[in-house]
């Protein structure tokens, strides 16, 4: 049988690579964005840069195209940093330094990642959308050195942080690995692999 070809919007290959094994039992041909394929975000919303992103991969490509796009939302921080955590500070080492001082001590410190997985038809027709959240508390510092945001926020269910997780503890309890879950029967059907 001849397996679709699925490209994954995204320049970042751990990204790519945790989204491909997330999709792995499904009979798809995946392949990640061309080199040098750059999309600016400029949405106000996670649903309206991965669309921006898939959009423009299907347009590039001709392929069916999965986006994602997500964030660390706060609750103390009225969800911030949320749709701005890759542009939070410009180092990651920045950007934990500057969450956890504007936390200060406040014990109130529940958060969760939040994600949001798009697919665009080759057309660049979007044609479905998903949503994952991942309920975590951010740690007073992080559990590793060279961490992201990851580091830091701490998942109750797994006993370990976010970036701690397994693949398997990823796709069950992950907001990508949750969005991903969700948009996999719509992926099936629209491809005919149902």
């Amino acid at each position: 049988m001849n397996r679709p070809l699925l490209t994954i919007a995204s320049g970042n290959p751990k990204k790519v690579a945790e989204i491909e094994a997330m999709l792995g039992p499904l009979p798809l041909q995946v392949q990640r964005q061309p080199d040098n394929f750059e999309v600016e975000e400029t949405g106000s919303t996670y649903i309206e840069n991965a669309i921006l992103k898939a959009k423009a991969a299907a347009d590039l490509t001709n392929t069916w195209t999965i986006a994602d796009d997500s964030g660390l939302e706060v609750d103390a921080l009225n969800g911030a940093p949320g749709i701005y955590s890759a542009r939070f500070a410009e180092t990651n080492e920045e950007k934990l330094k500057k969450l956890l001082q504007q936390l200060d001590e406040n014990p109130y410190r529940s958060a969760r990642f939040r994600s949001v997985m798009v697919l665009c038809d080759p057309k660049g027709n979007h044609v479905h959308d998903a949503e994952g959240t991942c309920w975590g508390e951010i740690l007073k510092k992080p559990a590793y050195s060279q961490g992201e945001f990851e580091s830091i926020f701490w998942v109750r269910e797994a006993n370990c942080t976010y970036g701690e997780l397994n693949q398997e503890q990823l796709t069950r309890l992950g907001s990508r690995g949750k969005a991903a879950r969700a948009l996999a029967p719509y992926l099936l059907r629209e491809l005919g692999l149902e």
